[in-house]
């Protein structure tokens, strides 16, 4: 289980940490572990399988959610499916299915830390609270609580994160943690921030809140020299809630103002995979993709998203 789920990591490209990897690294990687992958499930369960990973790598969730539940029939207990399942629904913001299927991957592997971070982007996203599913999952499991705190922690979210090592039977295991989001309260629990000349005291959660991040982002938009700043906290929303539109819209707008266009696409583009209703914002991400495309001298895509803004479509 463990190679072929390192598969799907290089596969999808889904995890940061093997972003580094050379491309031809990466290549003879998959072809390793698809020997052991092949193997071991049927010609049918592949086939669905891999499909499934094509219809992600092109954004098709529908249809990628359609292979995947066949693999589910022929494999209704492996954790893989499960977890791939959770990230669709979480894509297309079917948050209880989601949830569902997040609980099924914990269940099955409760050290897994992937697992548990997919479950708390659905919580998160979805806005429930940790507590509904404590009695669904393996709460009393160390590394699992571990996982979950430090997942917390790198969300900046250090009370919540304090408060999942809370009453650990073996807490000195995880000291060096406890340390650093004690630390973490310490330097960042009370955080000055001065709105329309009146200074007041905002928590570090709450400008790391969904909120937070937003009105954070609108400042940074409305001035034009914070073009790094907006660069870099747009990024940090995006890693922390990666189903809000908004987060995607700015980070693109900060790549088109620093002339970097190619990048701003993908940005841009998945931010209009998550819009939901949204009429304004879809409007001001077609201007910022028509920029992109007019700088490529991609005149033909340029003119498709500006007719798009004349359209309202």
């Amino acid at each position: 289980m463990k190679i072929w789920f390192f598969l799907i990591i290089v596969a999808t490209g889904g995890f940061t940490t093997m972003q580094g990897y050379a491309q031809e690294e990466q290549q003879i990687m998959v072809e390793e572990s698809a020997e052991v992958f092949l193997e071991e499930y049927s010609d049918t369960f592949q086939e669905n399988f891999f499909e499934g990973l094509k219809q992600k790598g092109i954004r098709n969730y529908d249809r990628a959610i359609a292979y995947f539940l066949e693999c589910k029939r022929m494999q209704p207990n492996n954790t893989v499916v499960s977890f791939e399942l959770a990230k669709f629904h979480l894509y297309e913001s079917q948050y209880m299915l989601a949830q569902e299927y997040a609980i099924e991957a914990i269940n099955g592997e409760p050290e897994n830390y992937w697992y548990a971070k997919t479950l708390i982007d659905v919580l998160e996203t979805g806005k429930s609270p940790l507590d509904n599913v404590k009695q669904d999952i393996p709460w009393n499991d160390l590394l699992l609580r571990k996982n979950i705190a430090e997942i917390y922690f790198k969300k900046a979210r250090y009370k919540t994160a304090l408060e999942v090592l809370h009453k650990l039977k073996e807490p000195g295991q995880y000291a060096y943690l406890q340390s650093r989001i004690l630390d973490s309260i310490a330097k960042y629990e009370n955080t000055s921030t001065v709105v329309k000349g009146t200074e007041t005291i905002t928590s570090n959660e709450e400008l790391r809140s969904v909120e937070g991040y937003r009105e954070n982002l609108k400042k940074l938009l409305n001035a034009e020299s914070s073009t790094v700043d907006l660069l870099r906290i747009s990024k940090e929303a995006m890693d922390s809630y990666p189903t809000q539109p908004y987060f995607y819209y700015a980070n693109g707008t900060a790549l088109n103002r620093m002339q970097k266009f190619e990048e701003a696409l993908e940005p841009l583009e998945t931010a209009l995979d998550y819009i939901i209703e949204d009429v304004s914002l879809q409007r001001l991400i077609y201007t910022e993709l028509a920029a992109a495309y007019k700088a490529l001298d991609n005149m033909t895509k340029a003119n498709m998203y500006l007719s798009k803004i004349k359209s309202g479509s």
